[in-house]
C-alpha cells in the first residue's frame, strides 16, 4: 500500500484552494472586526441560526443559534487591545473550513485559542458568499513558556 504524501492528498481532495482561501479569509477578518467592534449584528450574520450551532466559551456554553444571540447581547465586548496570532485557514472543498488562531491582550496574561468550523450554508448572493460559523471553541491558557510567547510577538 502506498501512502499519499500531504501534498498529493491536498490535490485530490481539493484542500486549500486559493480562492476558497481567500473567501473564508475574507469572512473571518470581518468577524474579528465585528467581535472588536462589539457589533453584535454582524456577528450573528456570520454565525450560523440553527439549533445545531454550539458555541464553547472561555467561561459558557451555547447550544443553538438563538442561545448564541441571546449570549451575545449580555456578554462583555472583547478588549481593544486583542491580538492575534498563527491564524491557519483550512479549507476541505469548496463548502467547509476551519479557521484557529491564538490571541493575546493587556486584559489578561493568559493566551487565548480560538478554533472555529466554517461551512458555505448560503447562497452565492448571501453575505460572505454563505459562509457562516457553525461551531467555535474559544479557551484561554498560561503561557506554555516566555520563548514561545515572544516568537508570537
Amino acid at each position: 500500500m502506498t501512502m499519499q504524501t500531504g501534498e498529493q492528498m491536498k490535490e485530490v481532495a481539493m484542500i486549500d484552494d486559493p480562492a476558497i482561501v481567500a473567501e473564508v479569509t475574507d469572512a473571518f477578518e470581518a468577524y474579528e472586526r465585528a467581535l472588536i467592534d462589539n457589533d453584535v449584528a454582524a456577528m450573528n450574520v456570520l454565525f450560523w441560526d440553527a439549533p445545531e450551532t454550539v458555541r464553547y466559551g472561555i467561561a459558557e456554553i451555547q447550544h443553538g443559534g438563538e442561545a448564541v444571540r441571546a449570549w451575545r447581547e449580555t456578554c462583555a465586548p472583547v478588549p481593544t487591545s486583542r491580538r492575534r496570532h498563527r491564524t491557519v485557514v483550512t479549507t476541505f472543498g469548496r463548502d467547509y473550513a476551519t479557521v484557529s488562531t491564538e490571541f493575546t491582550s493587556d486584559a489578561t496574561p493568559l493566551v487565548g485559542r480560538q478554533m472555529q468550523t466554517w461551512a458555505r450554508l448560503g447562497s452565492a448572493g448571501a453575505p460572505f458568499g454563505g459562509w457562516i460559523i457553525v461551531a467555535a471553541h474559544v479557551s484561554l491558557i498560561e503561557p506554555p513558556d516566555a520563548a514561545a510567547c515572544e516568537a508570537r510577538a
